[in-house]
């Protein structure tokens, strides 16, 4: 709008302001589509109507990295510069689109037509380099492409899906997400039926039996944490998807949300269930808005066919289930930071002690599970914990979801029982490297992760093997790396990464971050300095001895990792001539 008409905010008013502050982040969203910024004007009056201070209204703005409080181009392009687009040239087309468009990255182009922004990973990173043109994803992409990347005109981005097994991802991989009828046809929603008649006790001792640990990354058992909210005093209680996938080269919860949406919901249901929960919250972050589309219309498919709502399925149970789109914030994929972004607060880590369990969303017992782990609810009820243990090992049962991106054949999504080696997945699975080329290394569990090379390629994924190992799974991602990446930079993008997305709510993570940036940073420029090796191992340690949360503890994991194997990419470099 070229001027600001505050009554034209009336309806998102009168929509969210009876809701109070939790409804703040989604009347962000909505006065932001409305005016392309969110003005001070308008954060006063979302403010008045919700019971929220101004001052507190600008903080959430600022906090968000999708939430703008100036103009901003009529198209927003978000070109993904983190290593797995970064390896496939993402640089180029960031290049060419800011050139295209006539401003350089951050800012708008004469004319206000396009804001171009190098972006943190955007979860699309099977479709390296990849872009988001306002809600429209692109994907592999050249510089020869940025007429059509600023118009948004690309094809749609089908997933990539294959593996050993097609289990949990029976229904994906179709370039469309899977109807309510196909999903039902596919045995959708008879483990919901099963779980109800069966009664709360004995689906949690369902999943315990089965040995489900959560697919996030803590892998904590998802029977304990069931059992835990069920037995937490207080009332009422929650569950919550947590769908902000955000680790750089993961993708594979975009790929259940976007292509089965209802394999989540049922497993959201049955959770809810188990615990004696009425209300049910699925975050999502802000960078999947097609995933967010097709989930509030599977809830509405679920409404209507009484999988939800009011006694639903005829059981006496009762739930609802809410949406939640994030706006840009690694750090909202912590659980307790998730928590105060859905209170419409900043999304600032808690201290734990208490945890979810017994003091979580809005101080009341939660159970808050991804997206992978809660798809595994249905497959354990409807076929029983013997049957699912029959997949995997002993000690890690199940089917696993690995996201695999870099260089390979065939980046992708692949599904495989627990135990298969890296070799399998990366040259049977995924194609191998390009002819002609050889591994030089492979990034476990992202940028929080740590580095494989070529002597761990017989290593089963397994939790008690990787863990001996001494890799992380971490979320399933699996980034190979040939011999003619520049490690360094490799490195100094994750640096950036985790200084960009620190909350600062401790000071060991936001001053730890910045200055592992720094080093990083001249190591990447061939700059290194005298002490350069030592300054990065102390600030390390620092961030994962005293961080608040998972974020500043992981921090260093990668670089700590590379020092071990590769001391020689952090040598300080000779001084050249006349120095």
């Amino acid at each position: 709008m070229s001027s600001l008409d505050l009554a034209a905010l009336d309806p998102i008013l009168a929509e969210h302001g009876p809701r109070g502050r939790t409804a703040l982040l989604p009347a962000l969203h909505a006065a932001q589509r409305l005016y392309g910024h969110l003005p001070e004007p308008v954060a006063a009056a979302i403010g008045k109507a919700l019971g929220v201070p101004l001052a507190e209204v600008s903080g959430v703005i600022d906090f968000y990295a999708m939430f703008y409080r100036e103009p901003v181009g009529r198209r927003i392009v978000r070109v993904c510069t983190d290593p797995a687009c970064a390896l496939a040239g993402a640089d180029a087309v960031l290049a060419a689109a800011c050139a295209r468009a006539g401003a350089p990255a951050g800012q708008t182009a004469p004319g206000g037509d396009w804001t171009v922004e190098a972006a943190p990973c955007l979860g699309l990173c099977e479709h390296a380099p990849a872009a988001l043109v306002d809600d429209q994803a692109m994907g592999r992409l050249s510089p020869a492409d940025v007429d059509a990347l600023l118009a948004a005109a690309g094809p749609a981005l089908p997933a990539m899906v294959g593996g050993d097994l097609r289990v949990l991802t029976a229904n994906c991989g179709r370039g469309r997400p899977a109807t309510l009828a196909e999903y039902e046809a596919n045995g959708g929603y008879a483990g919901l039926r099963r779980a109800l008649a069966a009664g709360p006790e004995a689906v949690i001792s369902e999943v315990k039996a089965a040995g489900l640990v959560g697919r996030g990354g803590a892998a904590f058992p998802t029977g304990i944490k069931l059992e835990g909210a069920r037995k937490a005093a207080g009332q009422p209680k929650y569950v919550v998807c947590n769908a902000d996938e955000s680790e750089p080269g993961t993708f594979k919860d975009r790929v259940l949300l976007e292509d089965d949406p209802h394999s989540m919901l049922e497993g959201l249901i049955i959770a809810a269930y188990a615990i004696g929960a009425r209300q049910a919250y699925v975050y999502i972050r802000g960078e999947y808005p097609r995933a967010f589309g097709i989930v509030q219309a599977a809830v509405a498919e679920a409404c209507a066919a009484g999988y939800l709502g009011a006694n639903l399925l005829g059981s006496g149970f009762d739930l609802e289930v809410e949406l939640r789109l994030g706006a840009g914030a690694y750090i909202c994929g912590e659980e307790t930071a998730l928590f105060e972004s859905i209170e419409g607060k900043r999304g600032f880590p808690r201290v734990k002690p208490p945890f979810p369990t017994a003091h979580g969303l809005f101080g009341q017992p939660t159970a808050i599970n991804n997206v992978e782990t809660l798809c595994n609810l249905p497959l354990i009820v409807t076929r029983g914990a013997t049957a699912y243990r029959q997949m995997g090992t002993e000690r890690s049962p199940g089917p696993k979801l690995f996201c695999v991106s870099g260089d390979v054949a065939r980046p992708g999504l692949y599904e495989a029982a627990f135990g298969l080696t890296l070799r399998h997945l990366l040259y049977d699975l995924a194609g191998g490297l390009r002819p002609g080329r050889r591994l030089q290394a492979v990034l476990f569990g992202g940028a929080a992760g740590a580095f494989a090379t070529e002597r761990d390629i017989e290593v089963k994924l397994t939790l008690e093997d990787l863990r001996e190992a001494g890799l992380p799974l971490g979320s399933g991602v699996v980034m190979a790396l040939d011999d003619r990446r520049d490690l360094r930079d490799v490195l100094r993008r994750l640096g950036h990464f985790f200084a960009h997305e620190s909350c600062g709510k401790c000071y060991p993570c936001q001053i730890g971050t910045q200055r592992q940036a720094e080093i990083l940073e001249r190591v990447a420029a061939g700059r290194a300095q005298r002490g350069d090796a030592e300054r990065l191992r102390d600030v390390g340690w620092t961030m994962t001895d005293a961080s608040l949360c998972g974020l500043g503890q992981t921090a260093a994991s990668a670089v700590l990792s590379a020092m071990k194997l590769w001391p020689g990419l952090f040598a300080e470099q000779p001084a050249g001539p006349g120095a």
